[in-house]
């Protein structure tokens, strides 16, 4: 199977995949696909994904997947080991809900395509940063009662899930728009602890082969 992941270096979508990747040890090939520029919304691309969004994950025999959820679970169904989710039921529910806080509630308010909707709408930086950090602070306050709840080393127990997947590119975001974490020491934590995994190491923004060209 040659897997090829369509996504910006930059965005928290494609950073989830890379890390769900990296986790199950697979290789891929990377196309960059340059938000900024609008090339999610033009013909090469919307013929993979007709939403126009990252990522996109491309198998092979023509076969594309999109949303990061659908294909991380999709990586965890076909490449069990190792585990996104954890074994009995209760827990599976509470990763993906953690998970959802931030691929549901927080980022589909703060991404490229909503912050450049409010440009558009006469909304200056300023005005922007706000509206995000008030969804962000929503979000994480849910996830710092939940890490509190159930964390250990990683954001629910002890070996990283879907939750740090979703978590740690999101923690990354707030960090590039300079808003303040200092209420989620929990959270934040566990994200950095995270961070420093070999598998999320490697997926970060600036290791990514169209860093450079930004």
């Amino acid at each position: 199977m040659t897997l090829t992941l369509f996504g910006y270096w930059r965005a928290a979508a494609p950073y989830r995949v890379r890390i769900g990747l990296n986790l199950k040890g697979l290789a891929y090939d990377q196309a960059p696909v340059n938000l900024l520029k609008g090339e999610q919304r033009q013909g090469a691309y919307l013929d993979l994904n007709p939403q126009g969004l990252t990522p996109a994950l491309a198998i092979g025999d023509g076969v594309v997947l999109t949303q990061s959820l659908a294909i991380l679970e999709w990586l965890d169904e076909t490449h069990p080991e190792p585990a996104l989710l954890p074994a009995d039921p209760l827990g599976r529910a509470r990763v993906r809900a953690m998970a959802q806080v931030v691929a549901c509630d927080i980022h589909p308010l703060n991404n490229v395509r909503v912050t450049g909707e409010l440009a558009a709408r006469g909304q200056d930086e300023a005005a922007r940063r706000a509206w995000m950090a008030r969804w962000l602070a929503e979000g994480f306050t849910a996830l710092e009662a939940a890490v509190v709840a159930h964390g250990g080393t990683y954001a629910y127990g002890d070996t990283p899930t879907l939750a740090d997947a979703c978590i740690v590119p999101q923690v990354y975001g707030a960090r590039r728009f300079d808003i303040d974490l200092s209420p989620y020491p929990t959270l934040v934590a566990a994200a950095d602890r995270a961070a420093d995994h070999p598998a999320f190491a490697a997926a970060h923004p600036s290791l990514q082969p169209d860093a450079a060209d930004a």
